[in-house]
Parts: structure tokens; sequence; C-alpha cells
């Protein structure tokens, strides 16, 4: 397999825009990618997008031609694919863009992900689609209430707190303050958490990311070619995906997302790096207790222990493995498909050294995106 680099990235911010529509936001990730390569666009060979469900958000199927279209790539015929995971639908994008050019199918090739949700009544019930209908929501479990589930079993096995949930929140809105594309940049206290409203005991509002409104653009080249479009490429090392069961009554723990463990395993040994190369982590933390969780799954904690980093400041961005420095789902914002391409945007600025106030010294990084309560999870190991 080819070697394959990022060359060009590009995020629109993350928020509640009602300013713009789903084709704006797209349009300005977009661009801003192709101008940070130095790329007019005609030099694209295929075009994979992550969005997890455009037609109920914004009553739009046919995602991927009509931002071929929109973004004038359908005039060179290129192939546009759409891809969908629930909300690893943008790490999946990532991985088809991955493979396209490790294969030698194509040259240069573009992923973006995008999502448009705040223009209807209730987004997160549209995003519960990600859990069983039938033996989940139909009962009243939605994500919140999945994770919830998982959080008490945490705390009762563990011994994890509520505390250690709310210093999740804390961490990633302070990183937040500093990133220009977060929908929430302000920081808050542990107390602010612990007293705001329960959403789904134990997790409360201030423990759950919000559905935003988003879109994000990474550029991938062949190796010999990302030479000569930039001097600073950030490889792709690995990017694998693995699946678990969908219910979690099925799962045989669900205190160890299998999806994860697995895809973390591959990666490590596909791109030949040891958990302790890894500097600096982007991480799904669509609820606080996923980001302890996948601390552990990840490697970086034994199984039960990963309360005791964020205890331990290990994962400030002054700490030994800097997490989620854009201030994560929780604080940059949730917007769907587009996560996981926005998570390798963050990861490449790190490593190109140019992430501003909330730099960290990395020469490699990880993101993982997961769907819906962990039946899809994408790992991605980057490289200076």
């Amino acid at each position: 397999m080819r070697r394959v680099a990022i060359v060009g990235i590009g995020c629109s911010r993350f928020g509640e825009l009602w300013d713009a529509g789903f084709r704006d936001i797209v349009l300005e990730a977009g661009i801003e990618a192709l101008q940070d390569a130095d790329l007019e666009g005609k030099e694209i060979e295929a075009l994979y997008v992550g969005n997890m469900s455009g037609g109920k958000y914004i009553g739009q199927e046919h995602i991927a031609s009509l931002i071929a279209d929109y973004s004038g790539l359908a005039e060179f015929a290129i192939p546009a694919t759409r891809v969908e995971a629930a909300d690893a639908s943008g790490g999946l994008a990532l991985r088809q863009a991955y493979m396209a050019v490790a294969s030698g199918l194509h040259d240069i090739v573009i992923a973006a992900g995008a999502e448009k949700v705040t223009d209807v009544g209730d987004p997160m019930d549209i995003l519960s689609s990600a859990a069983d209908q039938e033996w989940e929501n139909f009962v009243g479990a939605n994500l919140p209430a999945i994770f919830a589930i998982i959080a008490r079993l945490h705390m009762k096995e563990f011994g994890t707190t509520e505390e250690d949930l709310a210093l999740v929140s804390v961490k990633n809105h302070r990183n937040a303050v500093n990133n220009p594309k977060a929908q929430y940049r302000r920081e808050i206290r542990v107390d602010d958490v612990l007293n705001s409203p329960y959403v789904a005991e134990p997790l409360k509002l201030l423990d759950c990311a919000s559905v935003s409104d988003g879109a994000a653009a990474v550029i991938l080249a062949e190796e010999s070619i990302a030479k000569k479009i930039t001097d600073t490429p950030v490889y792709i090392e690995a990017c694998t995906q693995a699946s678990d069961y969908l219910a979690i009554q099925n799962r045989k723990d669900i205190l160890r997302m299998r999806s994860v463990v697995k895809a973390a395993e591959d990666a490590y040994r596909f791109a030949r790096v040891e958990v302790s190369e890894i500097n600096v982590v982007e991480v799904h933390d669509s609820f606080t207790i996923a980001e302890i969780m996948a601390y552990e799954d990840l490697g970086f904690a034994e199984k039960g222990e990963g309360a005791r980093l964020i205890r331990e400041g290990v994962t400030e961005l002054d700490g030994d493995l800097p997490v989620n420095p854009s201030g994560g789902l929780k604080a940059c914002g949730h917007a769907v498909g587009a996560t996981g391409v926005r998570q390798a945007y963050e990861i490449t600025l790190q490593l190109r050294g140019e992430a501003g106030k909330r730099q960290v010294e990395a020469e490699k990084g990880l993101a993982l995106n997961i769907g819906g309560s962990g039946a899809t999870a994408v790992v991605t190991i980057f490289g200076r």
C-alpha cells in the first residue's frame, strides 16, 4: 500500500448556524481546505462525504452529488460517495478516502463530513436513531439513557464519580476557549456541571455534547504528490474500523467497547507504534463517560482506571497525554457526520504546530470516532 498524507484542511464554525445553510457550511470547509493546499479543485479525483441523516435533518438525500454540484467538482465528473455510520460517518469517510489513495485507485481525494441539524425540532431524537429502534428506542432508551446506564455501571464497578465526569467537561470547555471554530468558547466549573439538571441520571446537561451544525474537509494525496504540494505533510499511518453489537443488551461487556478495542489494536499494529508513542488524542466525548471509556479502550489506562487520568491531569493540555485539545464534541460541538473529519483537522493542526494557544508538543496523534453507543469505531493514527 502507498503512503497517504493530508495536504489540506478546512473547517467551518460549529454551532447553531442560523445564518448559513447546509451548502454554505460545506463550501466554507471545502474552500478553506483547497486554499490550505493551494489547489484549484480540478486536481481532486474523488469525494467521500460523511453524513448521518440529511434526509431527516434537512429533507435532502443524494448528499454527495449535492456537494459535488455546489462545490464545482461536478464539472469534472468525479465520483462522489456518501457514507453513513451514525456519528462515525466522518471517520468512515476519511477511511474510504485513505483506502482509495493507499490502494492506488486515486492520487488526490477529499474527505468531508457535514451535518445541519438545527432546522428540526428535536435533533437528538434523530441522533438516537443510531441506537436499536426496536429494542432500545422503542422502550425509551435513547442515547443519553444508554450512556447513563454505562456510566452508572462504571461507577458501581470501579468507583468512578459524578465529579470525575464533570472534570472531563471542565477540561474540554477550557480547551475550547482557544479554538475559533468551537461552539462553546467559555470555561465552566465543576460546580456548574454538578448543578446542571439531570438528562439521564447520572448524566447531567453539561455531561452531554450538544448536536451542532458544521462541516470539515481534508485533502489526501499519495506521498510523492503530497511532498510537491506541502512542506508539512501529515501522514495517515493507519485508519481502521471495527464493529460491535448495535444494542448494548447483546454485548459481552457493556463497559468495554469492543469495536474501539479492536480498531485500536489493529491501528497500533498496522502503524507499528506503541500506545506510549501517541502524543495527542481526539476522542468521541459525546457524553463525558465516553471519554473516560476511551482512555481505557484505547489502551491509555487499564479498565476501571480511566477516571484516574482525568483526576491527575494526565489528559490536560499540559499533561502527559493531551486529549481533546479542540474542546472535543462537548465544547467544540458535535456536527454528527462532520465530527470524524473535524478530529482529523485538529490533529493535523497539532502535528503541523499550527494550533495556536492550544498547541501541544506532538509527533504522533490519534483520533477515535464512534457511532451511536459504540457499534462502529474508527481509529486513525497520524504522524509527521
